[in-house]
C-alpha cells in the first residue's frame, strides 16, 4: 500500500539564491526539488550579479571594521556604496538575507534574532553569535 502524503517528511528547506527568502516548496516541484533555486520568476529573470556579490563583501567587511557585538543598519551600507544610496537599500537587505542563508549574519529586531524572509521594518545585521 503506497505512504499517505501526510506521513511523508517535507523536503529539506532551501533559500532563494537571489533574494535570500526560504523558498516555499510547492507539489509541481516536486520531481526536480533538488534543482530549484529561485522562489519566483522575478528572480530568475534577475539573476545574481557581481554587484551583488559585492555588497555581501561590503556588509562583512564593515562588521569586520565594528566590534564583535555591534550591528549595522542595511543604510549604513548602503550610503558607503554610493553617493544616491535609496535604491540600494533592497540590493543589501537581499544581500543580508543571502548571509543569513550562509551563516555569516543574523537579522535582528529590538535585538532578538528575527526570519529573514518574514521580517517587516527596521532591521539591524550582526554577525552570528556562537556559543
Amino acid at each position: 500500500m503506497g505512504r499517505d502524503r501526510s506521513t511523508r517528511e517535507p523536503p529539506a528547506e532551501k533559500t532563494c539564491a537571489v533574494c535570500g527568502r526560504r523558498i516555499e516548496w510547492r507539489a509541481k516541484w516536486a520531481r526536480d526539488w533538488e534543482q530549484v533555486r529561485y522562489c519566483s520568476d522575478a528572480c530568475r529573470r534577475a539573476g545574481l550579479h557581481d554587484s551583488d556579490r559585492a555588497l555581501e563583501r561590503d556588509i562583512l567587511a564593515m562588521l569586520d571594521t565594528r566590534a564583535a557585538t555591534a550591528t549595522i543598519c542595511p543604510s549604513d551600507v548602503a550610503r558607503a556604496t554610493a553617493e544616491d544610496w535609496r535604491p540600494l537599500m533592497e540590493p543589501v537587505r537581499r544581500a543580508a538575507r543571502r548571509l543569513v542563508a550562509a551563516g555569516e549574519v543574523e537579522i535582528v529586531q529590538h535585538g532578538a534574532v528575527v526570519d529573514p524572509s518574514t521580517a517587516k521594518g527596521p532591521i539591524r545585521i550582526r554577525r552570528v553569535r556562537r556559543g
